[in-house]
């Protein structure tokens, strides 16, 4: 992950990628799931998203991962939320009840440091990640959760060529190299993404899908 690049994004206020409101998405296929109430639900690279707190809405212990201190300070002063901070590790921790975000490098979290999870919502992160990079990604993230666990990933499809990452294009044939092995993988939808995402036509993209998956752990 380049870290610089990130940071520039955050600290210039490029952050096209960040939603004022809550996924619909999220809203409409996370109860598809059936995630209890209590289960440990994983973020990771979540920015400063609302659907942190959506998830916590919902009864979840909602673990977020991200490497921007910028992001995560804004989260909280965003929601007007006072957050204890801590050193553990490699990582700041800001918590409040039932929430928790690690600052820092996602590829350097360990189940010592976060346990395991029970779900995972992936909007931004497997998409922000280069392909040469999505493979490590995939077995970061395997570590870190229980068996049966359920996630909820939402990719986009795209000419590649039309406009440069990210978020990068994820085919779907890309996404059954890199979960079928070890997880069910169910496709819940595929939208015309450039019908509600008109900055991306902006971008010279004459084609943009966007899909929604449930994968299973076996």
């Amino acid at each position: 992950m380049d870290h610089d690049f990130w940071h520039q994004r955050w600290q210039q206020n490029q952050i096209g990628f960040h939603k004022h409101e809550f996924n619909p998405i999220l809203q409409m296929h996370w109860p598809r799931l059936s995630i209890p109430e209590k289960a440990r639900v994983f973020v990771p690279l979540c920015g400063k998203s609302k659907d942190l707190l959506w998830l916590l809405a919902m009864g979840y212990q909602v673990v977020g991962v991200e490497l921007s201190p910028l992001a995560v300070e804004s989260f909280f002063a965003d929601n007007n939320l006072q957050p204890t901070v801590r050193r553990q590790g490699d990582f700041w921790v800001s918590e409040v009840d039932g929430l928790q975000i690690f600052c820092g490098d996602f590829f350097a979290l360990q189940a010592a440091d976060v346990g395991e999870f029970d779900a995972v919502y992936d909007r931004a992160a497997l998409v922000a990640l280069s392909p040469d990079m999505r493979i490590d990604y995939v077995m970061k993230l395997s570590s870190l959760l229980s068996v049966n666990a359920q996630m909820l990933l939402i990719a986009f499809d795209y000419p590649q060529h039309e406009m440069p990452g990210p978020p990068f294009s994820v085919q779907a044939d890309e996404v059954e190299r890199l979960y079928s092995h070890w997880c069910e993988v169910e496709l819940l939808t595929s939208d015309d993404a450039l019908a509600t995402e008109l900055h991306f036509k902006e971008r010279g993209l004459t084609k943009m899908v966007e899909q929604t998956y449930k994968l299973l752990v076996r």
